[in-house]
């Protein structure tokens, strides 16, 4: 019954056909067909919701084998037609009337489909008959009308395009010559900015719609401007010079233009460049100001503009980023362009002071490419700094030879300068921004003040509305004026008007010292020098004054001192160089020193004195620079590169007399020439800071070792200068005469000094009037004093133990005697000389004393006193012999200073 349900419930028709069918290919036995119905499990006839498929499937083994699979598959087909064949012929038997309603249906059916196929075809040919004639036909008409219709609007159309034509012709006309006239004026804006006009000329932009494109075509006049800016300030420069020459200039590269200009017209070409470029420059800054400032003010589109918020702040973004990305590419071209310039010119024969304004220029050009746009001008800085190298090594080789022909001409008379001397005074000092002095007016330091105000301010801010940076630097070379000489001096005798005319005479002071000064510190107006007459009216405490403070200079000094001056101020304009500055700085220094030393300290005769004049660091100095600066083959052959760099040792002037006892052998000259270097090793001392400062961390050492091993030595050389004088100056050969006449071996004590110390006393009182005579014509400093005193008191010591060595006999009284000369000696000389304490008091009293030593005590006192000469010591050892020495104990004494002195040998 399950079966047949679902088959009836499902598909009548063929339930009928396919029992039928099924029962035609089965077997009609029915024992057979009852025993396949039998083996269908009761399972299958449960209920109606069974799943036979499940069923089947989960009785599957968990092994499949294909032929037990086609085995069942058949015996479920079996059991199949069994059923299927015992339900029709239920069917058959029990309900015949269905069969036959069911074939009507299926007749019925057949008949419909027919229906079906008949009525398909017949639409089918109305469709057909539809479009071949119906929307054919009036598909034509319509497209006819329409076809008339469109050839009118075409007629229309036809004119409408060529009245339109013509009119955006006329109107790409109209605006061409609009957006010409824009561009013209919008390229006069880069040189010379009006508010008014370029306000006109950006709102003009702004209402076609073009104001990116004004941004991209004014930097392109900008770039356009800086060329023919500098192209014509040249050739204008260049065809001047040239007078009427066929030269084509005007079509030469920039480039090649520059090499043309003539070393006259090449600074007041260069101010006249940096001018045109500074006004361009200017130009730019007031354009970035201008859109900044409406930037501000405009925070939406302008009326009558179709264009969005987010459209607008795009286009304003756009101008400012092109602005700012344009500050560096205008100073790029601005660089370039001097670069070719001051590359296009040979400046190694330009004099100092025009070279100075050169750089300068250079420097006050790249202040303003730094406040421009931040750029630090690499290319500025390496084109000038190869010029600077190239002359820099020029100029120091002249300026070498040239100090080697002042000292050569040198007479080292004293050069009268102001009691208030120092170098903020000479203008090649005056860019260090020294302190000014108290006697500047009230007027004066309120337009310095307001000046220093004005370097606060940038340079486009302080030339804003008028005036140029570059008109400066003219202004202040006019001003560059000075006053250091003294003019003051009386007449009240004739010793001090020997020194007033030594002071005033103009046959010993150069050319460039007898011009008028005016003193830079206070800006007071130039002043005539004075009259005689006023010169003499001056008082004489005014003139001792002066004389008693004045430092002590020679002219070949205060020439260093402006070189210096002059190469500190190079190096102060153009850093990259300072090591190459500060070198050739430092030989000045040492070839001034050497020649100090050549010309007054070399002396063969102290080398035996013993009393080491010359310290290990000063000759360590001196041989360093004879090995490193003096050519000491000059004029044997053909220079050499490493010669090249070197000078020949200088002469002293045959003028110079050293030899004349009436002048102390020379004294004056020699106080001159060590204090003058003394002053310049302290000017140095002063400028160690600033130096300092300016060199490469690198290079620091090498100032470091300048300073302590040259400019600390300098007055170590005062020794073996003065040396000389004090060795001169006292007859110390006529005292040993005069002691070796002494009897020593006298049996009572005596109260009595002897002769020689008086005479010895005497020259020393003789030397120290000559002193007093040499310091009325050049100031002796105390130093100097000091150091000449002591040389004289320790070689008169020396001679006096040289003379007590010189004694064959001596008794206890004879000791006695020596003493007493010698606290005479002392006790006079302290008057004579403030100099505490005495110099080697203690090497004659000590020798005095070690008459009275025992065998044990002078063996032991000839070890520690190295100081005597082995002839002293041994001399000492005779004397004792037969008073508390023995013969043996002399021989034993002798061998020990022999064994001393044996090293020596």
């Amino acid at each position: 019954s399950f079966i047949l349900k679902s088959l009836l419930s499902n598909k009548p028709q063929r339930i009928l056909e396919r029992p039928l069918y099924i029962l035609s290919q089965q077997p009609i036995d029915p024992q057979a067909e009852q025993e396949i119905i039998d083996s269908i499990g009761e399972v299958y006839f449960s209920n109606d919701s069974f799943d036979m498929v499940q069923h089947e499937l989960e009785k599957l083994p968990p092994e499949l084998n294909l032929q037990e699979l086609e085995d069942y598959r058949d015996k479920l087909k079996r059991q199949q037609a069994a059923v299927s064949k015992r339900v029709a012929d239920l069917i058959l038997e029990k309900q015949p009337s269905y069969v036959k309603e069911l074939e009507r249906v299926t007749a019925l059916q057949t008949n419909l489909q027919l229906a079906a196929v008949i009525c398909t075809n017949a639409r089918r040919q109305l469709n057909v008959a539809k479009a071949g004639f119906t929307e054919a036909s009036l598909g034509l008409l319509a497209n006819q009308r329409r076809r008339q219709l469109l050839t009118g609007l075409l007629k229309s159309l036809r004119t409408i395009k060529t009245l339109v034509g013509e009119l955006n012709s006329k109107l790409q006309d109209t605006l061409e010559q609009i957006e010409e006239q824009l561009d013209v004026a919008l390229s006069k804006t880069c040189k010379h900015f009006d508010v008014l006009h370029y306000t006109k000329v950006q709102m003009a932009y702004t209402l076609l719609g073009k104001t990116q494109t004004a941004m991209d075509q004014l930097h392109m006049h900008f770039t356009q401007a800086i060329h023919n800016t500098v192209f014509q300030v040249v050739l204008g420069y260049v065809e001047l010079c040239a007078g009427n020459a066929d030269t084509k200039f005007q079509k030469m590269q920039y480039k090649d233009l520059c090499t043309h200009i003539t070393l006259d017209s090449y600074i007041p070409c260069l101010m006249d460049l940096c001018k045109a470029l500074w006004e361009v420059m200017l130009s730019y800054h007031r354009t970035m100001q201008w859109h900044e400032e409406q930037d501000k003010q405009e925070t939406t589109p302008p009326p009558g503009h179709n264009m969005t918020h987010l459209w607008f702040n795009f286009v304003l973004n756009y101008v400012k980023k092109k602005l700012e990305h344009g500050l560096s590419r205008i100073w790029q071209d601005v660089q370039l362009k001097v670069k070719s310039y001051i590359l296009g010119t040979d400046m190694s024969n330009f004099k100092y002071d025009d070279f100075i304004v050169v750089l300068d220029v250079i420097s006050r050009l790249m202040q303003v490419g730094e406040e421009f746009c931040g750029s630090k001008s690499e290319v500025l800085q390496e084109s000038i700094k190869r010029q600077s190298v190239n002359y820099f090594k020029n100029y120091h080789r002249a300026r070498l030879e040239e100090l080697r022909m002042f000292l050569e001409n040198e007479t080292w008379e004293l050069c009268p300068v102001k009691s208030n001397f120092n170098i903020a005074q000479l203008h090649e000092f005056k860019f260090m921004g020294q302190c000014r002095s108290p006697s500047v007016s009230p007027s004066r330091q309120a337009a310095s003040s307001s000046y220093a105000a004005q370097e606060e301010e940038s340079l486009f801010q302080q030339y804003v509305q008028d005036g140029n940076p570059f008109e400066m630097h003219i202004e202040e070379k006019e001003e560059e004026t000075e006053d250091v000489l003294a003019s003051n001096g009386y007449e009240s005798d004739e010793l001090e008007k020997s020194v007033y005319q030594e002071y005033d005479s103009d046959s010993d002071v150069p050319e460039e010292l007898k011009q008028d000064y005016v003193d830079e510190q206070t800006g007071d107006a130039p002043l005539k020098s004075g009259s005689r007459e006023t010169i003499r009216s001056k008082k004489k405490s005014d003139y001792c004054l002066n004389k008693a403070n004045a430092p002590i200079l020679t002219n070949t000094t205060l020439n260093v001192i402006r070189l210096v001056g002059k190469y500190i101020q190079m190096m102060n304009i153009l850093k990259p160089i300072a090591f190459d500055v500060i070198h050739c700085v430092s030989q000045l220094f040492d070839y001034y020193l050497y020649a100090v030393y050549t010309f007054f300290g070399r002396n063969d005769m102290y080398e035996s004195s013993g009393l080491g004049l010359i310290s290990s660091r000063l000759r360590t100095t001196l041989n360093r620079i004879q090995e490193s600066l003096i050519d000491m083959n000059a004029g044997v052959h053909a220079p050499t590169e490493d010669r090249k760099e070197k000078v020949p040792s200088p002469h002293l002037s045959h003028l110079v007399v050293l030899t004349n006892s009436e002048t102390l052998y020379g004294l004056a000259q020699r106080v001159v020439a060590t204090e003058s270097l003394a002053f310049l090793a302290e000017l140095f001392e002063s400028l160690q800071s600033h130096l300092d400062a300016m060199m490469p961390a690198a290079k620091k050492p090498f100032l470091q070792q300048f300073y302590s091993q040259t400019v600390s030595t300098a007055s170590e050389l005062r020794k073996p200068i003065y040396w000389v004088v004090a060795a001169k100056a006292i007859d110390y050969e006529q005292m040993l005469l005069m002691m070796a006449g002494v009897k020593w071996d006298i049996r009572e004590i005596m109260s009595q000094h002897n002769i020689y110390v008086d005479v010895l006393l005497k020259e020393f009182e003789q030397f120290n009037k000559r002193l007093g005579e040499v310091s009325r014509h050049v100031r002796i400093p105390l130093p100097v004093s000091n150091v000449l005193w002591e040389h004289c008191i320790r070689l008169a010591n020396r001679t006096l133990v040289e003379g007590y060595a010189n004694v064959k006999k001596c008794s206890n009284e004879g000791r006695a005697l020596m003493q007493l000369d010698f606290q005479q000696f002392l006790m006079k000389l302290e008057k004579l000389t403030d100099l505490r304490p005495i110099p080697d008091k203690e090497f004659v009293e000590t020798y005095i004393k070690a008459y009275y030593l025992t065998e044990n005590d002078m063996e032991q006192f000839i070890k520690n006193h190295r100081e005597y000469s082995m002839k002293q010591l041994a001399n000492l050892v005779n004397v004792c012999l037969g008073s508390h020495i023995n013969k043996r104990a002399r021989q034993k004494l002798l061998a020990a200073i022999d064994d001393i002195d044996r090293p020596k040998r």
